[in-house]
């Protein structure tokens, strides 16, 4: 399943982290369709764990797609930001804040920075195979255009560039 392995990393009855349930319930994708109209969620999310970093993540077929971003989200066109995939998320940690307790995987406070949604012109499900997704963002502090490009092709990358883009 989608969630398995960050279910694996966490001890939820340690964490207050969300387990996970409204991906397990099978929410409809609404990621797939060509030029969808309903909204897509991202979230970006300042984690100060045991380096300072931000957790980049766009709903694609019912999760939370994933990206470390070591020096966050840039806000200049053209500037390029190395973007680390990590595990899928459930639908809900676009919601949490808090602490994670020392020990636990991730430990540190997570803090919301910017939240809102997002449109594609081609299906995500078939950009992130590719490893070429143009989004357009509508957050409060972030709404323009960006890419995420996958750096090497093969299913074991895992580091992408994420690019702001000209309008």
């Amino acid at each position: 399943m989608a969630l398995d392995k960050y279910k694996s990393k966490r001890d939820f009855k340690k964490t207050n982290e969300p387990a996970g349930a409204r991906a397990l319930a099978g929410r409809p994708s609404r990621s797939s369709k060509k030029h969808s109209t309903n909204q897509l969620i991202f979230v970006v999310q300042k984690h100060n764990a045991s380096h300072l970093h931000y957790d980049f993540r766009l709903e694609i077929d019912g999760v939370l797609k994933s990206w470390a971003v070591p020096k966050g989200v840039s806000r200049r066109i053209s500037d390029k930001r190395l973007a680390i995939m990590t595990e899928d998320h459930p639908l809900e940690y676009a919601f949490f804040e808090g602490k994670i307790p020392e020990g636990e995987y991730g430990a540190g406070t997570v803090k919301i920075w910017d939240k809102g949604t997002y449109k594609s012109e081609k299906s995500m499900k078939s950009a992130l195979r590719s490893g070429q997704i143009e989004i357009v963002l509508h957050g409060k502090k972030l709404k323009d255009r960006y890419a995420l490009i996958r750096t090497k092709m093969g299913a074991d990358s895992k580091n992408w560039l994420m690019i702001k883009m000209k309008q």
